[in-house]
């Protein structure tokens, strides 16, 4: 199988800095981390490919840092990758984002299956994989937890929903987004780290893939930030004095009183 891999650099702490003018979040290579839902993304492209032979090619758009984490996941088991890496890039919302990663897609060239985490932990959408597979004309399976039968011709996949589970017959080429109890992502060998210093690497910018400038970065983001603040944390404590029936009484009319019980206070 061809399958490509999507993986995302986020912070490795919450306490992130934003950028005034853009209202996007500053991104430092050394405080940085494979977003933790695309580890299980990548174990379970390596595995698709130790069980069905092929080829795992990690795909990337970040800043040029970016390669430190795409070296990491060749340590693990992925045989090359690409890292789409640009100013024109930066500021790029979920549409974007998506835009540019099928142009990454498109010239890794023919794929059977790209393999995305389920989302990142610095935007919380959960819309990278379905918008990518939209852009490359493909079918998509979200929120996988198990992939039951697998072949170069489709998948059986086992999905998470808000009502249980749902099994899912998907022809290939497609595009799955994995739940982060699909697997247990491996840890890298030594031979590994070694090999993944010498796998072969790429980068490209806005030029080489053929981008259009109205569909990258800022200019190619339909929704973006307009404010970001942290919210303002308050505790009140209230003692309620009297034996249980006084106490529960008192605790009702509290209760309409901050309109809580759907009735009139």
């Amino acid at each position: 199988m061809k399958i490509i891999v999507c993986i995302k650099q986020v912070p490795s702490t919450n306490q992130v800095k934003l950028d005034p003018e853009t209202k996007t979040i500053i991104r430092d290579g050394r405080q940085s981390v494979i977003n933790p839902f695309d580890t299980y993304a990548i174990e379970e492209a390596v595995q698709l490919k130790e069980k069905l032979g092929g080829k795992v090619t990690a795909l990337s758009m970040g800043i040029p840092a970016t390669q430190r984490i795409l070296r990491e996941a060749m340590s693990q088991g992925v045989d090359e990758a690409l890292l789409l890496s640009d100013r024109a890039f930066a500021g790029a919302d979920t549409l974007a984002t998506a835009y540019t990663l099928a142009l990454g897609a498109r010239h890794i060239g023919d794929f059977d299956l790209i393999v995305c985490g389920r989302m990142a932990t610095d935007g919380d959408t959960a819309q990278i994989g379905p918008e990518l597979a939209e852009d490359l004309g493909v079918p998509h399976v979200t929120n996988v937890s198990e992939i039951l039968e697998a072949s170069d011709k489709e998948l059986l996949c086992r999905k998470v929903t808000d009502y249980g589970t749902q099994v899912v017959r998907m022809k290939l080429p497609g595009v799955i987004t994995v739940a982060k109890d699909i697997n247990m992502p491996r840890m890298a060998s030594i031979r590994g780290v070694r090999e993944s210093l010498e796998a072969p690497f790429t980068m490209l910018g806005a030029a080489d893939t053929g981008a259009d400038p109205a569909r990258i970065g800022l200019k190619g983001s339909p929704t973006q930030v307009v404010r970001t603040f942290t919210p303002e944390k308050t505790v009140e404590c209230q003692f309620l004095q009297g034996d249980a029936k006084e106490a529960a009484g008192a605790l009702c009319r509290l209760l309409k009183e901050e309109h809580l019980t759907g009735e009139e206070a």
